[in-house]
């Protein structure tokens, strides 16, 4: 598409005003978060628990009350995203996703109508079918995707689970197991035996475990391959689908030296960064979780499997021809503007929900290339207020998470040393850091109030 020079500060002009809503200053430009729409949420939640009771109570006979367990398991799962505001209400973005869902629909007219998309304001790279008709995006992974296509194919997969049943089959499959032959001798035997009944019950509950979010790899193999024959029915390249796997291998990797970026951020001359404060086997109650360097086993990641099913779909595909398709449907002005947003939108859905160590990495991260935004600024003492004030309470672990082997290491290393930091510290690192974006930032009333509750706690 060629474009005049009008158009494109027109659309320069769209960017801005969809992404960076306020202007506080002629000189910065600042984001504001969009409202939740409470009443659209309530309503959404309303009519899909109608749905899950109505599939309640037409579920068969055999073993009905193990199956009425395993749905209500999922329905919880589901209805947490609503009490937790996950689901994005605002309109410019849903009405986006709704398009594409609708060029997916005009290259496959007999797509039911029982499904809907919403994004989800999680940082977590993933997509999911909850069930109920119910398909959810996280912003999370609509930021680290390179075009449409892709996301069009991530679309296609997660509507191959509805289409295919998957939920519903592993559900049923393991009521199955949970009621086999095998299974109950299982339990007898360990019932009458005199010792190690706890261990052995474990043991086989291990094989049993129910859990509504996982599909098996044959049923990612299936929504794969039924995806690409979705997506070639639309302009969109199937290639996109390979190399939105290829993104998925490599999405837990994280670009930034988190341990050169720490000391930078958060030095100053009149308070230094101290080594301590990023050492592994330091902490406030004299130590915590030692975690090995290792390359993450394909197991532990996010995607499993990518390499496979990349060889897989281009088996399958190698013989297909798309001589007009593309990437974009249009031009890529509102896909970029989306992911600009979003990766503030996870900051604030992330600190909204008071997982402070969460929303600090997303800030820092974003900081690194944005470090004169003063709401990122703002953001960091905001994060670092509500931790000290927690650590005041005794009750750190509840705004912060520990550092895991299942976390990525940059993320590990921003947790350790919030954990490595004295109660004094805490406030000095946050106080320190604002200090060095003042008075040029004071022109924003939210960076402004933040240093000065800072700079009162410092002092007192």
């Amino acid at each position: 598409m060629v474009c005049t020079p009008g158009l494109v500060l027109i659309r320069i002009a769209a960017i801005l005003s969809f992404c960076i809503p306020i202007c506080l200053s002629a000189q910065q430009p600042v984001f504001s978060p969009a409202p939740q729409d409470s009443l659209k949420l309530a309503g959404l939640f309303i009519a899909y628990e109608q749905q899950y009771k109505s599939e309640i109570h037409s579920l068969p006979s055999l073993y009905k009350k193990d199956l009425e367990e395993v749905y209500k398991l999922r329905w919880e799962y589901i209805r947490k995203k609503f009490d937790e505001k996950e689901i994005y209400t605002e309109t410019v973005s849903q009405k986006y996703l709704n398009q594409l869902v609708a060029e997916i629909r005009k290259g496959n007219p007999d797509l039911p109508a029982g499904f809907t998309c919403y994004f989800s304001r999680t940082p977590v790279p993933n997509a999911e079918y909850l069930g109920h008709g119910i398909i959810i995006f996280n912003m999370g992974l609509f930021t680290r995707l390179n075009n449409e296509g892709e996301v069009v194919y991530i679309l296609c997969h997660e509507i191959s689970h509805y289409l295919l049943l998957h939920s519903e089959h592993r559900m049923q499959q393991y009521v199955a197991n949970l009621n086999s032959k095998e299974t109950q001798e299982a339990l007898r035997n360990i019932k009458k035996s005199e010792y190690q009944k706890g261990q052995q019950f474990e043991s086989l509950s291990k094989g049993l475990t129910f859990d509504s979010r996982r599909h098996s790899r044959d049923h990612e193999s299936q929504a794969d391959s039924q995806a690409v024959e979705l997506m070639r029915r639309t302009v969109y390249k199937v290639s996109n689908a390979m190399s939105a796997l290829a993104l998925l291998d490599t999405i837990d990797n994280d670009p930034l030296n988190m341990s050169v970026y720490l000391p930078d951020v958060f030095n100053s001359p009149e308070f230094p960064f101290k080594k301590r404060w990023i050492s592994y086997d330091r902490g406030l109650l004299g130590g915590h979780a030692v975690l090995k360097k290792e390359a993450m086993a394909d197991s532990l990641k996010t995607h499993p499997d990518c390499q496979k099913r990349i060889a897989l779909l281009t088996a399958l595909t190698k013989s297909w021809s798309q001589p007009t398709a593309r990437s974009f449907l249009g031009d890529s002005v509102q896909f970029l503007s989306l992911q600009n947003r979003f990766r503030y939108e996870t900051i604030e859905y992330c600190y909204q929900l008071k997982n402070y160590t969460r929303s600090l990495f997303l800030t820092l991260e974003l900081l690194a290339t944005h470090s004169d935004d003063p709401w990122l600024v703002t953001e960091v003492g905001m994060a670092f207020n509500g931790m000290y004030n927690a650590q005041k309470k005794h009750a750190l672990s509840k705004v912060t998470d520990l550092p895991a082997p299942y976390f990525p290491e940059n993320y590990n290393l921003v947790l350790q040393f919030i954990q490595n930091l004295y109660l004094d510290e805490l406030i000095s690192v946050n106080y320190y850091f604002l200090k060095k974006h003042h008075p040029q930032m004071d022109f924003y009333n939210p960076y402004l109030t933040t240093f000065e509750n800072s700079q009162q706690i410092f002092k007192n």
